[in-house]
């Protein structure tokens, strides 16, 4: 007998996509082609700026590119749950999240990066903090339930041999956007989060400082390699059935990336304040490369070297199981 248990089944029950993938059941995604492209974005953050950008331009209805009008989503486990079950076949979010849910078995593939992790910092309004060493037991206010805050453990426990939560306190907030509002209050000794909302702390006070930079510790331990952040995977079965238009969406994803990164303030125009950050803190993030997009395609064969790398850096962690499977990649 065939299994009678369908996907929505699955979800109510509490399993994931990728739980359902490793228990036997087959997964069928909604997309067949010639259909649009459905893809989403979360709010507040920068991945509004992409959408709104991508909309005000068109570039998702060039020949051969088909997107249809994004979904927006507001809980960060929602967007990513949603993804995995195949609810919609397009995803903004981090390469690190995409990987875990890849080695669980759901049916998503790399299609390329567009930031670094050089827009995660950790700020501080105490004047004798100067780094991560003068944080020893003092308070860090961070969203503990987040990869970020998994990969940058990882960071300083390898560069400072320092463990959060045993050498320096954690105070847990549900979001980025707590932490700055904790270092703001002056109930924290320092706060982790990434950006816009590093840009929008620093505006209200003039006196906080960076004492760490993810990309910038990950350069010093990697002989000067990126570590990737955000980046856009889309569902196998899209990749599968129609390679081509794949392509054609990377290729207005990078149209995209470049077109802000050439004019920002063009671009943060068109988002008004929906970004989670007033426009000018937005204008402000982008100028000063606290928020650097950077388009990497997994085509390339440096690309992919690059997020392999990486890749070894959260298994030795304990972040991935495995090796980055080459699969993993869209590598064409």
């Amino acid at each position: 007998m065939g299994h009678l248990v369908d996907r929505r089944t699955l979800l109510r029950a509490g399993l994931g996509a990728g739980a359902a993938a490793l228990a036997g059941f087959p997964m069928r995604g909604a997309w067949a082609q010639g259909d649009a492209v459905r893809w989403a974005y979360l709010v507040p953050g920068f991945t509004v700026l992409i959408a709104r950008y991508m909309q005000q331009k068109k570039l998702g209805e060039a020949p051969g590119v088909g997107l249809a009008a994004p979904s927006e989503y507001a809980t960060v486990s929602t967007y990513y749950n949603d993804f995995a079950a195949g609810n919609y076949d397009v995803c903004i979010g981090s390469w690190d999240v995409f990987a875990q849910r890849f080695e669980a078995g759901v049916p998503i593939r790399m299609l390329c990066t567009i930031t670094t992790a050089s827009m995660i910092s950790i700020l501080t309004g105490e004047p004798s903090i100067k780094g991560i060493p003068d944080l020893k037991g003092k308070t860090l206010a961070a969203p503990q339930s987040t990869g970020t805050f998994r990969m940058v453990s990882s960071l300083i426990k390898e560069r400072y041999g320092l463990e959060l939560g045993r050498d320096i306190n954690i105070q847990g907030v549900d979001n980025p956007a707590s932490s700055m509002t904790m270092v703001l209050a002056n109930r924290a000794d320092a706060g982790l989060s990434w950006e816009p909302n590093i840009s929008a702390a620093l505006a209200r006070r003039k006196d906080l400082s960076l004492i760490f930079n993810a990309g910038k510790v990950y350069r010093e331990i990697s002989g000067g390699a990126e570590l990737p952040y955000f980046g856009i995977a889309v569902r196998r079965e899209l990749a599968e059935r129609d390679p081509e238009r794949v392509r054609r969406i990377r290729a207005a994803f990078e149209t995209a990336i470049n077109g802000i990164i050439a004019d920002p303030k063009e671009a943060v125009s068109l988002v008004a304040d929906s970004a989670g950050a007033p426009a000018p803190v937005l204008l402000d993030a982008l100028t000063s490369k606290r928020l650097s997009f950077r388009f990497g395609s997994m085509a390339s064969a440096e690309e992919r070297a690059q997020m392999t790398k990486a890749g070894e850096f959260l298994k030795r962690n304990g972040l991935l199981k495995q090796s980055i499977d080459p699969g993993f990649f869209i590598a064409s």
